[in-house]
């Protein structure tokens, strides 16, 4: 294969990468839509309905490690097509659940191993094929999270209007199946790295990373910190901001606009910071977004009518949306592309319990005081120790001397 049909074929990976991060993280994320006529017609209670959100996201960091292992090891393709099928299944299973527990155990445990078989083997194989502009590629693969919202939940709300909420997700189970298995198959193997430095990353010491260095180094330990600390802070904001705009007087339909507007500004900061990561390095961009997006969540203490919620809600998109995908620019960066599936999967780990602590944070301080004055205060607490945080990590061509010893200690 020449250079130039290699770089070609990259890009089509990472158009898969973008299909199949959309129908997951849809598919996840559109237990939202399905929340009010499941617990309705089943009779269950809310909180029981939605406790399958917080298993799906803890499910996925505990899996996340795992399939990133597997996909170093034994290729993306595999991988990703076991999740399609687990994903398949976990749908098809929740539409005939019975009991609570049963719907938990399908949407919450099976969809939640699935998704953690997507996002990291994805994106660690589109950085392998695409060299040049590697921002640009995995914020495309991560463009399909920002896209689902937009894509997935309308589809589920239409079908439940028509049908009923089991018809709706037996649906979306056999569409999974039909784009994400033909998709799987189009994954394959990147091409050698044109670098030993490619393929080792630029900061690793003489020889390659084993995972077991990698994990112990400082490097790992600040990102994978970094993007707990990002998450946590903008988990709860984000999941909790219907209500906090309704709150303010903002009208319920209207108030489903504004978090949409999020979503879809989102999705373009991933493409926006991507680009400026290409231009300015991937640790710059990460630490302005992450500051941008602590200040966004200070002020929504200061926003009450639709207007401001409406501009403030473009400005915090675009900042938790377009720094996700960074954190595996840096990855690569510095762990190479041998090992990039293990590495970025456990750093996706910490960022999934980031995410699943938000959500019931927010939920309890509500609770507590009657207002999410204390959610906003303490999301920009964490916000802006994730900017610290990330401030600390060191350039990849010039790892500090603690890790090169970390390396050859345990060599």
């Amino acid at each position: 294969m020449g250079k130039s049909a290699g770089l070609s074929y990259g890009w089509v990976v990472v158009a898969v990468g973008a299909l199949m991060t959309c129908v997951a993280f849809g598919s996840m994320l559109s237990l939202a839509v399905f929340l009010q006529p499941i617990s309705e017609t089943m009779g269950w209670s809310r909180s029981g309905v939605s406790a399958a959100a917080t298993i799906d996201f803890l499910a996925m960091g505990l899996a996340a490690f795992f399939w990133g292992t597997l996909s170093d090891r034994f290729g993306t393709r595999i991988v990703v097509l076991s999740g399609t099928l687990l994903l398949g299944a976990g749908l098809i299973g929740a539409s005939q659940a019975t009991s609570l527990w049963q719907f938990q155990l399908a949407f919450g445990v099976l969809i939640g191993i699935a998704a953690g078989s997507f996002y990291a083997p994805m994106v660690a194989v589109a950085s392998a094929w695409i060299e040049h502009r590697r921002s640009l590629a995995v914020a495309l693969v991560s463009a399909g999270m920002g896209v689902s919202p937009l894509t997935v939940a309308p589809f589920a709300s239409w079908l439940i209007t028509s049908y009923d909420w089991r018809t709706a997700m037996l649906v979306i189970g056999i569409v999974a199946l039909a784009l994400l298995i033909p998709a799987s198959l189009l994954v394959r193997r990147p091409p050698e790295p044109s670098t030993p430095a490619a393929a080792n990353g630029t900061g690793a010491p003489e020889g390659q990373w084993t995972v077991a260095q990698a994990l112990r180094t400082p490097q790992f330990i600040i990102l994978a910190s970094a993007h707990f600390a990002c998450c946590a802070a903008h988990s709860g904001p984000i999941f909790h901001l219907v209500s906090y705009a309704m709150i303010c007087g903002i009208a319920p339909l209207t108030a489903v606009t504004v978090y949409s507007l999020a979503g879809f500004s989102g999705l373009g900061g991933r493409l926006l910071l991507g680009v400026l990561a290409d231009r300015f390095g991937a640790k710059h961009v990460l630490v302005g977004g992450l500051f941008v997006q602590a200040l966004a969540i200070a002020t929504y203490l200061a926003v009450g009518q639709l207007g401001e919620f409406y501009a403030l809600s473009v400005v915090f998109g675009l900042a938790y949306g377009g720094v996700m995908p960074l954190y595996a620019v840096l990855v690569r960066e510095y762990f190479g592309v041998r090992i990039m599936g293990s590495m970025f999967g456990a750093v996706s780990a910490f960022a999934s319990l980031g995410m699943a602590l938000g959500p019931l944070a927010g939920g309890w301080l509500f609770d507590a005081f009657r207002a999410y004055n204390w959610l906003y205060v303490g999301s920009f607490a964490i916000g802006m120790a994730a900017v610290a945080v990330a401030l600390s990590f060191p350039s990849a061509k010039r790892p500090p001397e603690a890790s090169l010893n970390v390396g050859r200690a345990a060599a």
